[in-house]
């Protein structure tokens, strides 16, 4: 790992490029000279650009920039609006129940599952024309205590669980705390050894927290004779690769270990 590393250490585009394959929705770049690459803005920006530059040469005055005020946002929201922070912190409330609450896990092994996250729910297919269809928000959790992934969906007008679902083998994209958790793991397993060892040459400091790094992640799945046997249940278990970057600084590779969240045990791939 220290070899390869060494090789992108302060090459942070090189860097990115590496996560970017790994994971292509998870971390955008955007490389420098790409603004305004479209040929006809540019000249149409150019062309209002020189026109302003030639009233400001005649005498004319450029009125000041104003920007406006973003809009309160209302307790509720309406349609097919996204969800208000209100509505969210709401129906995480009703989401989880006292029975989920006591016989789920977390990742980091507490009570209550892993809450995922909250988005809006799509309507019902009787509803999709109707405008005053009930707004419902699903809920995802995963609960580590089984591998299953829960989704409560949540009537926002009456504020009611309408349904249920749990599924297993399903493995949507992680959350921070999670990233955060499979962090902390590497950083205490002796795998972790050339994670540390290249922070160091990075930055000249120890890593001692994930705190110290931005992370991004990969959902990792087994592959038939491509790991080793440790890893033959990630899928039904919750595994992950991390893109671990130093904070103004170069990524760092760490793509060959992969961390089981649900045994809390990291491994390296064959190979």
């Amino acid at each position: 790992m220290r070899t390869t590393v060494r090789r992108h250490l302060g090459k942070v585009v090189a860097g990115a490029a590496i996560a970017v394959t790994g994971t292509a929705v998870m971390v955008a770049i955007t490389l420098p000279g790409t603004a305004g690459a479209d040929d006809t803005t540019g000249r149409a920006g150019g062309a209002a650009a020189s026109a302003a530059a030639g009233q400001g040469g005649a005498g004319g005055a450029v009125p000041p920039a104003v920007v406006e005020a973003a809009p309160a946002e209302g307790d509720r929201g309406t349609g097919h609006d996204p969800l208000t922070d209100d509505e969210i912190r709401r129906v995480e409330r009703i989401a989880l129940s006292r029975q989920m609450m006591a016989a789920g896990e977390d990742v980091g092994g507490d009570r209550g599952p892993q809450r995922l996250g909250v988005d809006l729910a799509e309507p019902d297919a009787a509803e999709v024309d109707d405008p005053g269809a009930p707004r419902r928000a699903d809920v995802t959790y995963y609960d580590y205590r089984n591998d299953t992934l829960v989704t409560r969906t949540v009537n926002l007008a009456t504020g009611t669980v309408e349904r249920t679902g749990t599924q297993h083998g399903v493995q949507p994209p992680l959350s921070p705390e999670e990233q955060t958790e499979a962090a902390r793991l590497l950083i205490a397993d002796p795998l972790g050894a050339g994670l540390k060892a290249d922070y160091r040459d990075a930055t000249g400091k120890e890593l001692t927290s994930p705190d110290q790094l931005l992370l991004a992640s990969m959902v990792y799945r087994a592959v038939p004779g491509a790991e080793p046997a440790a890893l033959d249940r990630c899928g039904e278990h919750r595994c992950v690769r991390l893109l671990p970057k130093v904070k103004d600084g170069p990524w760092i590779d760490a793509r060959s270990l992969v961390v089981d969240l649900s045994t809390r045990k990291v491994a390296r791939l064959a190979g």
